[in-house]
């Protein structure tokens, strides 16, 4: 499986600052700062929640085929930061 079949979401301690090249990703818990540094990768992080998988994030969010594959390597930095985490889905939900 990779991680474009899994199910992400925004870690609960990042905040989102768009800006015109992408977005500011602040991680309150580990300080740390990282750059989104397209608009659609910010499309992307903000749909992670709303899809049953990232792949289906990035086709939502119009994301060419071709690239989905920089998208997932970005998704694995941004994990590797906590600004995303794998979603744990609960039974009965």
């Amino acid at each position: 499986m990779t991680p474009l079949d899994e199910p992400w979401t925004l870690s609960a301690s990042v905040a989102l600052r768009p800006e015109p090249f992408g977005a500011l990703a602040y991680h309150f818990g580990n300080r740390k700062l990282t750059f989104l540094k397209a608009p659609q990768l910010l499309e992307v992080v903000r749909l992670l929640a709303e899809h049953p998988d990232a792949r289906s994030a990035l086709v939502a969010a119009g994301v060419p085929t071709a690239q989905h594959r920089a998208y997932a390597a970005a998704l694995e930095g941004l994990a590797d930061a906590d600004m995303v985490r794998r979603r744990v889905e609960v039974e009965g939900r």
